[in-house]
């Protein structure tokens, strides 16, 4: 047992004390893998004052390509010719990444758009995946015809985007969003856990902490985690406003109520930028049915490289083991991860223990937050005032109707405003020759591209 002093192992509830005993009779310390303290610290300020000198835009930018370096690694072959090329370690990923290339909707005329008839495929942990009906039902697909469905989402995720695929731990419902037309992709969504502190939020619905924590009401309510279009949809026809207006959708509700067994009752999410883009706009800015918040405390932390974090981990379980288990291997009653956010709690805990400068680990950056309520009394429901059965539904959520306002509010006027410039791009932005740049090379072709 650890002789760590910061859990009072009594105040666990009785499964996850339970959890504990058998955890830590199966993992002894001796089984820990060694991290000497002085050279995880060396590496992480290593790391982190390189992340603390760059801007908003150019970490970014980097998280992306390191992301890239790691997930998708390559060795050097010699060629017929005698010369050196840099090629894919795995073979397959090279498959899934010309499928998601080759899928990405490219309108032959300004006005496809309008015959566009945007659905949802979801898939979940096994691998079975299930397509928006026509009549908003939910229809499982073949299996065998989609079992590659959560890799591609992940490669298109990775690759549509400079900003970071990150994985969560918790809930998780993964869409790609299609054409029912021409079954060609439009961007993808995740609706994950939502941020359980998030200070505008939380003042507008009226929250107190113990209502919406140990009373349980932030499972009601989820965040857009990954909106993002692919292009040229998200330029042309201000792609981003259609995907997030789907992240309302009937499909949504219904499967949040059916995978986890509570109602959603609102959705959040978080801009890019916040107030250091030009004039303080985002996608969500202006949007029906999203209302702006305001900003976040303007406390982003820096993030060492993988490898470190694997220190961090190990350092973690060695050294502070009740609290690697509490944070990482303890599960709730209903097998999800006992505490929230284990990474951001991880290194908040092991950077004064290590003696990390403070300085170093976080920027002062901000990001617009932003909510929808569900309902005309969302409010009232997540402050425990009225029970499920007395919500009163705000507008039609069907993917129909969402996409229907897209369509005539959104898109219709950027696009013509688009021609009239002369200025509609047909560019997918796709990023795999990520894959092969140097830092240097990423930096130089795509910084300007941050956030498009």
């Amino acid at each position: 047992m650890s002789n760590d002093s910061e859990i009072e192992n009594e105040k666990w509830p009785a499964h996850v004390q339970k959890q504990w005993e058998e955890w830590s009779d199966k993992n002894p310390k001796s089984s820990f893998e060694h991290v000497d303290t002085d050279e995880l610290k060396k590496v992480l300020i290593e790391d982190l004052t390189y992340a603390s000198n760059m801007d908003v835009k150019e970490y970014t930018l980097y998280q992306k390509w390191c992301e890239v370096q790691e997930k998708f690694p390559t060795k050097i072959n010699n060629t017929l010719w005698g010369d050196e090329e840099k090629v894919l370690v795995d073979e397959e990923q090279g498959k899934y990444i010309n499928i998601a290339k080759n899928n990405i909707w490219i309108p032959e005329s300004p006005d496809d758009f309008m015959n566009l008839r945007p659905i949802m495929e979801y898939t979940d942990d096994s691998g079975e995946t299930f397509t928006t009906g026509l009549d908003g039902s939910l229809v499982k697909n073949d299996k065998k015809r989609t079992k590659d469905l959560p890799v591609l989402w992940n490669t298109t995720r990775t690759f549509i985007s400079t900003m970071k695929n990150n994985s969560n731990i918790g809930r998780n419902l993964n869409f790609m969003v299609k054409d029912d037309v021409t079954g060609k992709y439009l961007g993808v969504i995740c609706i994950s856990s939502d941020f359980l502190d998030l200070t505008p939020r939380d003042k507008f619905i009226g929250w107190e902490r113990e209502k919406k924590t140990q009373g349980g009401m932030i499972n009601h309510t989820a965040i857009g985690s990954s909106i993002v279009p692919l292009q040229p949809l998200g330029y042309n026809y201000m792609g981003g406003k259609l995907l997030a207006l789907m992240c309302l959708s009937d499909t949504v509700q219904r499967l949040w109520k059916e995978k986890y067994g509570d109602v959603l009752a609102g959705v959040t999410t978080t801009s890019l930028y916040g107030n250091t883009k030009s004039g303080g706009l985002s996608q969500y800015d202006g949007l029906e049915y999203w209302s702006k918040m305001g900003f976040s405390s303007g406390s982003v932390a820096f993030e060492p490289r993988k490898s470190t974090l694997a220190m961090v981990w190990n350092w973690l379980k060695e050294n502070h083991t009740e609290k690697y288990f509490e944070w990482w291997e303890a599960k709730n009653d209903k097998g999800l991860p006992f505490k929230r956010d284990h990474k951001n709690r991880s290194l908040h805990f092991a950077y004064p223990k290590l003696g990390i400068p403070k300085e170093i680990t976080r920027t002062d950056h901000q990001r617009g937050i932003y909510f929808s309520p569900l309902y005309n009394n969302t409010n009232e429901f997540l402050r425990g005032e009225i029970t499920e059965d007395q919500l009163v539904k705000s507008f039609d959520t069907s993917e129909e109707a969402l996409s229907n306002i897209w369509k005539t509010k959104y898109a219709k006027g950027r696009i013509r405003q688009l021609q009239k410039k002369n200025n509609v791009s047909y560019e997918t932005l796709f990023y795999d020759d990520l894959v092969y740049l140097t830092w240097e090379e990423t930096k130089s072709k795509y910084l300007t591209q941050v956030g498009r």
